[in-house]
């Protein structure tokens, strides 16, 4: 079928998913076996087969590439129409797509712009457990792919009873979507577990309604480091703990309920003018307190959870995100990824350090071990420094904000012995603009130590071998 042909198509009227329980079962049953479709598998080989046409900004820049793009995109579009009626939920947004597939070809595919369909896109508003959704975008993918190309998913969402009764009460997020991989283009096969409408080639920016995370392959990811470092360092892991390793499903539940509150807590609380850094030039370690201050207060409300809920599927789950977060954090996060201003990286090594420091973490005859009574308090005492880090902050200029940040992770982590900030910064640069403290910040400001290089060794293999799992997947070494 021909770009022409389609654009003289006339668009389905529109239909929606309500709240009937019958209605809702439709939907999810429509979707199902859909990734063994045929229409699924044109689409996905056409998406893939037109990414190695697209240029960084995800245009066909060649002139010659250009009939063999329309014919993909012809594809696409046909295949979108096939897979519309699996979907109804999404019928406004997948009818908006084959538009802005049809509009690119004509206009001679220049950078693409997916606002209309984006703007049609509301997976926030279905948050119904295994519903799925058919999503075709030009994007990067964070952690991925950096060039906006086209990317196909069908996805799943997992929305658990408790979560949905939690959200509603004390830890609403309206925006907060997570959701089960079941296939995808290249772009996702890779370390992305994100889905983020700010990813999407558009001509202005909106305002973002949603953001989706795929806990599946968070769990998996999860279940196969920590099973190895645990048998790697010795570590006996709590009965919870070993559950988790054992349980993808179990795990998944436990991931929705950490980054439920994770995602909300960015922008809340006594924090200094926007905390997340958003489109600023600043030391990478500022982006670790923030993003290891939400994990801490993750853990901390999972805390308080176990001790005041009276619901037994929200206190295990409660139990476990301590875990998680834990386990996460000090083995997966610290050594991930490269050395260059790895600040996810630098918030596993930070946590570590400060539970060995304080004596509820050992690590004694080469193996790891842990005083368990001990350790919510350490793991709170440290989030309530950074708490306290960004309440002094509030009344602090931006670079003497930096330099505390920096005080803070230099009482527990030792810096590069090369480092400038370490040594103290020239009166030059405490003078000058930002730009100068930045550019002085080494890309590994603060190495591995001894134990991490040691586990990187040992464990590197199975970190990488996570780079597109999904929650399908034989996750177990």
């Amino acid at each position: 079928m021909s770009t022409q042909q389609l654009d003289a198509t006339p668009p389905r009227p529109t239909q929606a998913v309500i709240g009937e329980p019958e209605v809702v079962e439709d939907a999810v049953a429509r979707a199902a076996g859909v990734e063994a479709s045929a229409a699924w598998a044109a689409l996905k080989e056409a998406a893939t087969a037109l990414q190695l046409l697209q240029a960084r900004d995800g245009s066909v820049s060649d002139p010659a590439d250009r009939d063999a793009a329309r014919g993909l995109v012809a594809t696409i579009a046909q295949s979108v129409e096939e897979l519309r009626p699996s979907f109804p939920h999404d019928d406004a947004y997948l009818a908006a797509c084959v538009q802005d597939f049809v509009r690119w070809a004509n206009e001679g595919f220049g950078v693409p712009d997916f606002l209309d369909s984006l703007l049609a896109f509301q997976p926030q508003q279905q948050r119904v457990d295994g519903l799925r959704h058919l999503v075709v975008f030009p994007m990067y993918t964070q952690n991925g792919s950096p060039d906006r190309h086209v990317e196909a998913l069908l996805v799943e969402v997992i929305w658990p009873e408790f979560v949905a009764t939690l959200e509603a009460g004390d830890y609403g997020n309206r925006l907060f979507v997570p959701l089960r991989l079941l296939d995808f283009t290249p772009g996702y096969d890779t370390n992305s577990a994100v889905l983020f409408p700010e990813t999407v080639a558009v001509r202005e920016t909106p305002a973002f309604t949603w953001g989706a995370i795929f806990q599946d392959r968070e769990a998996a990811r999860f279940r196969r480091v920590v099973a190895a470092a645990a048998s790697t360092t010795d570590l006996a892991l709590p009965e919870g703990a070993a559950r988790m390793v054992a349980d993808q499903a179990l795990t998944e539940k436990t991931f929705v309920l950490w980054d439920l509150i994770h995602d909300r807590t960015h922008m809340r609380g006594d924090l200094p003018f926007d905390p997340f850094m958003i489109k600023q030039r600043m030391p990478y370690f500022l982006y670790s307190l923030e993003e290891l201050r939400c994990d801490l207060t993750a853990f901390r409300e999972c805390v308080r959870l176990e001790a005041t809920t009276e619901d037994a599927e929200t206190l295990e789950h409660a139990r476990l995100v301590q875990y998680a977060v834990l386990f996460d954090r000090i083995f997966r996060f610290a050594i991930t990824g490269s050395r260059v201003r790895n600040y996810d990286g630098l918030g596993g090594q930070l946590l570590f350090a400060w539970l060995h420091q304080r004596g509820v973490l050992h690590w004694t005859d080469t193996s790891l071990a842990f005083d368990w009574a001990d350790v919510p308090g350490a793991v709170v005492a440290l989030g309530e420094a950074i708490d306290d880090l960004y309440w002094r902050s509030i009344d602090r200029p931006k670079t003497a904000h930096w330099l505390a940040a920096y005080e803070l992770i230099r009482s527990t982590l030792t810096p590069h012995p090369a480092s400038v900030w370490a040594r103290g910064l020239p009166e030059e640069v405490l003078a000058g603009p930002p730009k100068g403290f930045t550019d002085a910040v080494l890309d590994d400001e603060f190495p591995l130590s001894m134990f991490y290089e040691s586990l990187d060794k040992k464990i590197r293999p199975v970190i990488e071998s996570t780079a597109g799992i999904v929650g399908t997947s034989e996750v177990l070494p």
